[in-house]
């Protein structure tokens, strides 16, 4: 199955040329391991407004499967990702969020602090991501086994639930 990709990388010093992305392309390397083609890319400041468009164009006029935000989720003044991605949201996927705190706490306690959010818009799922390079590595490997279901799901072509968790690899009794 392919998967319709954007990737959007919000920060301000790459818009302005000050610093080269290198998260975005990470995405897309991570995300062909999955059957996922990056179709739409394009770095925007950290403005809310820039962000929801950008959200709200891909999803409802491009019709991509997934759009893997990469940037701003933290809490400095500047970080406004999640709350433009709130306010294009339909629906939450909070345990996406979830896994990637979880799984960051593993290797830092400051993943504690990330705000990320996760949801869909109509069929496009929408997911925030760190800013480095390697946090984005990090937590999109948290939840890269699940993304092709996802998408799947929102396409209406999964019957059999007990299936594609087969293929999804089981935390042990207790939760790890």
């Amino acid at each position: 199955m392919e998967i319709r990709v954007g990737v959007l990388t919000v920060s301000d010093k790459s818009y302005r040329g000050e610093r080269r992305d290198t998260s975005g392309p990470a995405i897309g390397e991570m995300m062909a391991t999955i059957g996922g083609r990056v179709e739409r890319y394009e770095v925007v400041p950290d403005e809310a407004d820039a962000i929801a468009g950008r959200l709200r164009a891909w999803a409802d006029e491009e019709g991509l499967d997934v759009v893997l935000t990469t940037g701003g989720t933290g809490l400095t003044p500047r970080d406004v990702t999640p709350e433009a991605t709130l306010s294009v949201l339909g629906r939450q996927v909070p345990g996406m969020a979830e896994a990637m705190r979880q799984g960051g706490m593993q290797n830092t306690p400051l993943a504690m602090l990330s705000r990320a959010v996760a949801g869909v818009r109509g069929r496009t799922l929408i997911v925030n991501l760190p800013g480095s390079e390697k946090a984005v590595r990090e937590n999109l490997a948290f939840i890269l086994p699940a993304l092709a279901h996802a998408v799947e799901s929102l396409q209406g072509r999964t019957g059999d639930h007990r299936a594609a968790g087969a293929a999804v690899e089981r935390l042990p009794e207790g939760g790890g």
